[in-house]
C-alpha cells in the first residue's frame, strides 16, 4: 500500500468520491489507503458536506511547514519553490474544481504564473510530463474560450502558447454570447409551445433569467474594459517624452 502524505491528486479524488456519496471505506480501498485515513482527513476538514480538496491541502501544509530558520535537509526543494509549487497546485485545483477539465486546467495554471505568459508546446509537456497532443487539446479548449491565442516564436520555428491581454474580459463574452443564445433559443421554445402551457412557461423563465444575467454580465465587463482603457491612457500619458523640451 502506497505510504506517505494525501497528495493533491489524492484529495481531489476524496472530494469527488464524496460528491457522488460513497462512504469513507469505498473511497479508501480506491485510494488503497487505510480508512481510518480518509475519515480523519475528510473530519478534521469540513467533514462528508464541507470537504474541498484546496482548502485540504493548504491547511495539511501549513501544518506541514517547518519552523523559520530550520535547517533544510539535502535535496529538499527551496521553500520559495515549494510555496510556488503548492500555490499552482491550489490554483489548478481551484479551476478544476470551479469547470474546468484537469488538463485545461493545468495549462491555464502554468501560463499564468510563468513571467512571460506564454509558454511553447515543448515547454509545456515538460513542465506537466504530458504529451503534445494532451498539451494541443487543452489549447484548442482555451483558444475557444478566447483566453488564449497562438504566436510565432520568432526566434525558431514552433509556436508559443500566450494568454490573452483582457483574458477574463474575452472569457466572459464568450460566456455573455453563450447566454444569448440560450436564451432566445428558449424564447423560441417557449412561443412554439406557448407561453401559457407548463414547458412555455419553463422556457419563458428560462429566458428571462439567462437574458437578465447576460445584460448584467455584459454591462459589468465593459465598465471594466473602459476602465483598463483609460488607465492604459493614463499610463502612457504619464511615461510619454516632454517634447515640449
Amino acid at each position: 500500500m502506497p505510504g506517505g502524505r494525501l497528495t493533491y491528486q489524492d484529495r481531489q479524488h476524496i472530494a469527488a468520491q464524496l460528491a457522488q456519496g460513497l462512504g469513507f471505506a469505498e473511497i479508501a480501498r480506491e485510494l488503497r489507503r487505510p480508512t481510518s485515513t480518509v475519515s480523519r482527513e475528510v473530519n478534521r476538514n469540513g467533514g462528508q458536506d464541507g470537504y474541498r480538496a484546496a482548502e485540504a491541502h493548504e491547511l495539511s501544509t501549513q501544518r506541514t511547514r517547518r519552523a523559520p530558520g530550520t535547517a533544510r535537509p539535502r535535496g529538499e526543494p527551496d521553500p520559495d519553490e515549494r510555496r510556488l509549487r503548492d500555490f499552482q497546485q491550489r490554483f489548478t485545483a481551484m479551476l478544476i474544481e470551479t469547470g474546468f477539465p484537469p488538463m485545461t486546467a493545468k495549462v491555464l495554471s502554468s501560463l499564468y504564473t510563468c513571467d512571460s505568459a506564454s509558454l511553447t508546446a515543448a515547454e509545456l509537456t515538460h513542465r506537466l510530463g504530458v504529451s503534445a497532443a494532451s498539451v494541443s487539446k487543452a489549447v484548442q479548449n482555451l483558444e475557444s474560450l478566447g483566453m488564449v491565442r497562438r504566436e510565432r516564436d520568432p526566434f525558431a520555428r514552433r509556436e508559443r502558447y500566450c494568454l490573452e491581454r483582457g483574458v477574463w474580459y474575452r472569457a466572459w463574452a464568450v460566456r455573455a454570447k453563450a447566454m444569448e443564445t440560450w436564451a432566445y433559443t428558449a424564447r423560441q421554445g417557449s412561443e412554439l409551445m406557448g407561453q401559457d402551457t407548463p414547458a412555455g412557461i419553463r422556457l419563458t423563465e428560462m429566458s428571462d433569467f439567462l437574458g437578465c444575467i447576460r445584460r448584467d454580465l455584459t454591462r459589468t465587463s465593459e465598465e471594466w474594459h473602459d476602465r483598463c482603457i483609460q488607465r492604459d491612457l493614463e499610463r502612457d500619458h504619464t511615461h510619454e517624452p516632454d517634447r515640449l523640451r
